[in-house]
């Protein structure tokens, strides 16, 4: 067989063995590794290159924002301060009609841009949103799509850990990833608040809800006092990366140590609590190690079998167009999507249309947030949509079965979709910050 035959039964292998349930970094490096010994009929090649790309991938300076942003995540989800801003909210917005799910929305967003994690998002708010969303008569169906939609909005806002990841593959800066990221996830937060208002007025029967009595409202001190913690955060990181202060690895240790420094002035940590983020950080980047070092092996076994240039050489020689090219794929994503999770599609599908990207002089940081968007909808799809089974699997009520969360989440599927083609349509949202 040529090289290129190998590459094209190399890609085919490694998603059906991810979508048979093998571990992704092991199918990723162990079909990488035999294709590149076929290749190259070279077995130590082969383990040369293995060697390489484990060394490249744990020696690579900005491979620290990974436990740094962990670690201040956890503990901001251990301090609690998720369900304080979302008490803040929901208290504004709750004489609004689907005022509540709005507020989780804002929730939602606030609570990424110091966690970073969709499955943090959906696993907090699933617990203080959706069953005082029910109390207050809302459909159940529309309780559990807004905790779905809002939570994929974790992985967008920076820090994210898919985007991170999008860094590591594209050799691009972790700190232009994180600024580009922050207009399109206020975009597509603002979207998500349009829409529930459309559904309100439109839908109320999907929405539901009760106007509730708003006789009780938090003194500005009390607001403050649940506000600034979070707000001192994300303003430390992300304005610290945006002057230019700090590097995206000096923010994530100052956002770490001043998470921590906030949960013990409010006493929300205890030592057990403590010990178990230290221990879950390890857990965490550990499989993201893994996961990079064999993306590293990938890449390197699809530039061997030429698969990234046959693929440009078949596009440009078809003459597409920009547009036609971009939905292509949008298309192989939202597929994906449908049987990989998030950092499968970013780990398989970034290396090969890397080279095209490039040809055709597209920014590879609009390129990454383009793609992160994308793989993100597969959050909210079946049969794989990983936020909808965190909801399923969170939620203590039989009433809501999957089918429900699917169908619930849907409506934003669809609005991240629309968002999707305004940020092709318009790459300044994502790059005006940088």
């Amino acid at each position: 067989m040529t090289p290129i035959e190998i590459g094209l039964i190399s890609v085919v292998a490694i998603v059906f063995l991810i979508y048979s349930g093998v571990y992704i970094p092991i199918a990723l490096g162990m079909v990488s590794f035999v294709s590149i010994w076929l290749m190259r009929d070279n077995f130590t090649l082969a383990l040369n290159l293995l060697k390489v790309a484990v060394g490249d991938s744990a020696m690579e300076y900005t491979f620290a924002t990974i436990p740094l942003f962990t670690f201040m995540g956890l503990i901001v989800s251990k301090a609690g301060l998720g369900r304080d801003i979302y008490e803040v909210m929901t208290m504004r917005f709750r004489r609004v009609k689907g005022g509540i799910g709005m507020g989780t929305v804002g929730a939602n967003a606030v609570f990424a841009a110091v966690t970073g994690s969709s499955i943090a998002s959906a696993s907090v708010f699933t617990k203080v949103s959706v069953p005082q969303m029910i109390a207050q008569e809302y459909n159940p169906r529309f309780a559990v799509g807004v905790v779905a939609g809002s939570s994929v909005l974790g992985m967008i806002i920076p820090p994210s850990a898919m985007l991170i990841i999008y860094s590591f593959v594209a050799e691009q800066s972790v700190g232009d990833m994180f600024l580009a990221g922050v207009i399109p996830g206020i975009l597509l937060a603002f979207a998500y608040v349009i829409a529930i208002w459309f559904m309100g007025r439109f839908t109320p029967a999907f929405v539901g809800g009760r106007v509730v009595d708003d006789s009780e409202r938090m003194s500005s001190r009390e607001v403050a006092s649940k506000t600034l913690p979070t707000v001192s955060i994300i303003t430390i990181v992300l304005g610290g990366i945006y002057t230019g202060w700090l590097t995206a690895v000096e923010a994530g240790a100052a956002g770490a140590l001043v998470a921590l420094i906030i949960a013990i002035v409010r006493k929300s940590m205890t030592p057990r609590a403590f010990w178990d983020a230290l221990l879950e950080t390890g857990h965490i980047t550990a499989a993201i190690l893994f996961l990079i070092t064999a993306a590293s092996i990938y890449s390197r076994m699809l530039g061997l079998a030429g698969l990234p240039n046959q693929l440009e050489d078949l596009l440009v020689g078809s003459q597409a167009s920009f547009w036609g090219i971009m939905l292509l794929y949008v298309l192989l994503m939202l597929f994906l999507g449908t049987l990989l999770d998030t950092a499968s599609i970013i780990l398989i599908v970034v290396p090969l249309f890397l080279p095209l990207a490039e040809a055709m002089d597209m920014s590879l940081i609009w390129f990454g947030i383009i793609t992160v968007v994308g793989a993100e909808i597969g959050l909210l799809t079946p049969p794989l949509g990983i936020s909808c089974f965190v909801i399923k699997s969170t939620i203590d009520d039989d009433r809501i079965s999957l089918k429900d969360v699917f169908l619930g989440a849907l409506p934003f599927a669809c609005v991240m979709l629309i968002v999707l083609f305004i940020l092709i349509e318009f790459p300044i949202l994502s790059l005006a910050l940088i």
